[in-house]
């Protein structure tokens, strides 16, 4: 992983923050790298998903970034979408390798990320491709923990009903 240094790399970041797939398909062709970073350890891709750019985030993966890259928190681009709550972005990034239970800084994973928020379609998706609800962060929560804390009565639904599958 590299820092961006130059104008062109800077602009590479904007055009994935403002979903400009034209300028990001340009820069692709050009042989751009895909793996730099900004100070907190954003890629190119992790703005575009968080940002809800799910054509500049298809090309970006397409072109070969990794969706399992770590922000300076540990965060990828599926937990961010997860907290947004972009379900159709989510589903592109697990089709493509995104990892379901990588955990950050705080233990955190997407699928707790969805719960918290009360993504409650992001917490139906991720439980279908396999997240695991056994996880527990830094203060020993699980996602259906976090469900209770929030009152989010559809996650807890979706979550026991999902441990009751899995025993």
């Amino acid at each position: 992983m590299t820092f961006y240094s130059t104008s062109e790399e800077h602009l590479l970041f904007d055009a994935a923050r403002r979903g400009d797939a034209a300028y990001i398909k340009q820069r692709i062709a050009a042989g751009a790298n895909l793996s730099i970073t900004d100070g907190r350890g954003f890629t190119p891709l992790i703005i575009a998903a968080y940002d809800g750019h799910e054509e500049v985030t298809r090309l970006l993966l397409e072109a070969g970034a990794d969706p399992n890259t770590q922000d300076s928190g540990g965060n990828t681009a599926l937990m961010g979408v997860c907290f947004k709550g972009y379900p159709d972005i989510a589903k592109l990034l697990i089709e493509k390798g995104a990892e379901l239970n990588t955990q950050n800084g705080n233990g955190g994973t997407a699928l707790m990320f969805a719960t918290l928020f009360g993504r409650n379609a992001l917490v139906k998706l991720m439980l279908e491709y396999g997240a695991d609800t056994t996880i527990r962060d830094v203060r020993g929560l699980t996602a259906l923990d976090l469900a209770y804390q929030q009152g989010n009565e559809e996650a807890i639904t979706l979550l026991q009903e999902h441990n009751l599958k899995s025993s």
